[in-house]
């Protein structure tokens, strides 16, 4: 991911608690989280009063032609078998 140079120009009061919680170069970061964590909560806001149902019915095609049991017990199954091969690579590697 890159990044680029933004200028922003923030009050004198909030630049110096900013700096009080993360010190004068931990500024950037602070800025840059407190921006994700905000984006997210607009995009979930904008989600949720969206009246557009999540779930398409078309879209999960695999769902209706097994039925919802046997979906759930088949990707309980897939998750299973991936454990496995992480524990199995786990002791391989520490053995």
């Amino acid at each position: 991911m890159g990044v680029i140079r933004a200028h922003v120009i923030l009050p004198a009061k909030l630049a110096a608690e900013i700096d009080k919680l993360t010190g004068p170069r931990g500024r950037s970061a602070f800025l840059v989280e407190s921006a994700e964590k905000e984006v997210r909560r607009v995009k979930l806001a904008a989600f949720l009063e969206d009246t557009t149902p999540a779930w398409q019915q078309e879209a999960h095609d695999d769902v209706r032609e097994a039925g919802s049991s046997a979906h759930v017990r088949n990707q309980r199954q897939r998750k299973s078998n991936r454990q496995l091969m992480v524990e199995s690579w786990a002791e391989e590697r520490n053995s």
